[in-house]
């Protein structure tokens, strides 16, 4: 178990608990525990207890969820400085969703009991969860939104615009995944991507994807350069 001070550290560090007092992140550092997962370990599966949540040090989670045949549908891939978890760690119901490492990943563990008697000493860690948890309608809203007006190969770019800024120009992703994010067929995704690729935007490995043209996928997203 890796000590309270370097915990304090790696909480400062992530946009979840910045700005807090270093009190309050030395409090949070005092409960949180250390876990480390293989790579296609399963860290929880939907209707699991929801006993606390989870912050990723190093590593890929993939969160998703797989319906009565048997088909999987990939709702967000989280990476370090992420944070998850947090709906059950307020209302302490069953999961929703899958929680599986695509790689060796090290996260993080805050309690759902121990972290509850911590927001009535530090309303700020309160507040920050709010703030989080609207950041995430947000962005649910803004993905009906592309699904009813953008299409499909703009809704695909966009996906890769996040994933690059979220993981770097190689992004270990499947088609699967990639048509799950996107809310269209996999064969759709392949199609577009085998252009793409034609074209020198990218190229393509197994259950990965590598972007050699950052600023045209951006283009083709519409997306504003940074």
């Amino acid at each position: 178990m890796i000590q309270a001070s370097l915990f304090s550290r790696l909480l400062s560090a992530n946009p979840f608990f910045a700005g807090l007092s270093p009190e309050g992140l030395e409090s949070i550092a005092q409960i949180c525990q250390q876990r480390r997962l293989p790579q296609r370990q399963v860290l929880f599966l939907k209707g699991d207890a929801g006993d606390g949540l989870y912050a990723i040090r190093r590593g890929q989670i993939r969160i998703g969820t797989t319906d009565d045949a048997g088909q999987h549908m990939t709702m967000s891939l989280l990476g370090s400085g992420d944070v998850f978890g947090e709906i059950a760690l307020l209302d302490g119901r069953p999961r929703t969703a899958d929680a599986v490492a695509i790689e060796e990943t090290e996260m993080f563990f805050v309690p759902r009991r121990e972290f509850l008697h911590l927001l009535g000493r530090e309303p700020t860690i309160a507040i920050q969860l709010i703030e989080l948890l609207c950041d995430r309608l947000r962005n649910m809203s803004e993905r009906m939104e592309e699904g009813a007006f953008l299409p499909a190969a703009t809704r695909l770019a966009r996906r890769l615009v996040t994933l690059v800024t979220d993981y770097g120009a190689e992004i270990h992703v499947s088609q699967d995944e990639l048509a799950a994010l996107t809310g269209v067929s996999r064969e759709t995704v392949n199609r577009q991507l085998q252009q793409w690729k034609r074209v020198g935007l990218l190229s393509l490995g197994r259950s990965r994807v590598m972007i050699h043209d950052v600023d045209g996928v951006r283009r083709l997203a519409k997306v504003e350069m940074a």
